[in-house]
C-alpha cells in the first residue's frame, strides 16, 4: 500500500491528510467533506490553475500579458499548455477576464487575461 501526504486547500483550515492508496483510496485527517473530496481528487486526477504570460504585439507599455486558465487543468497537460502559450502572440486590447486562447488543447478551459492591455 502506498501513502501520500496532502495538505487541503479547500478551506482555510488547511488539513494535513494522508491518502492510503491500494485497491481503493482511503483519505484520513480531513475535517470536512471538502477535504475528503479534495484529497480524493488530488490522488486520482490532480488539477491546477495555470498562470503564465504571453507576448503582446502593439500593446501600450507592456511587452507581456499575464494570463491564467479559467478552471483547473490536469497536471499532466501543464507542459503541453505552456508550449501553446509560448508560441502565442496576443494582439489588440484586453480587459481583465477577456479570453486570450479559447479551449486550450481541447480541454474545455479558456486562457484569460489577468491584466488590462490597451
Amino acid at each position: 500500500m502506498k501513502t501520500q501526504e496532502i495538505t487541503c486547500i479547500g478551506c482555510p483550515l488547511g488539513c494535513r491528510m494522508t491518502a492510503e492508496i491500494g485497491e481503493a483510496v482511503a483519505i484520513k485527517g480531513n475535517m470536512c467533506v471538502i477535504g475528503y473530496e479534495y484529497g480524493l481528487a488530488e490522488v486520482q486526477t490532480p488539477k491546477r490553475i495555470l498562470t503564465a504570460s504571453v507576448k503582446v504585439m502593439r500593446g501600450e507599455g507592456y511587452e507581456m500579458l499575464s494570463v491564467k486558465t479559467n478552471a483547473p487543468i490536469p497536471k499532466e497537460c501543464m507542459m503541453d499548455c505552456m508550449a501553446v502559450i509560448r508560441g502565442y502572440c496576443a494582439e489588440g486590447e484586453y480587459a481583465v477576464g477577456d479570453v486570450v486562447i479559447r479551449d486550450i488543447l481541447g480541454l474545455g478551459v479558456d486562457l484569460i487575461a489577468t491584466r488590462e492591455v490597451r
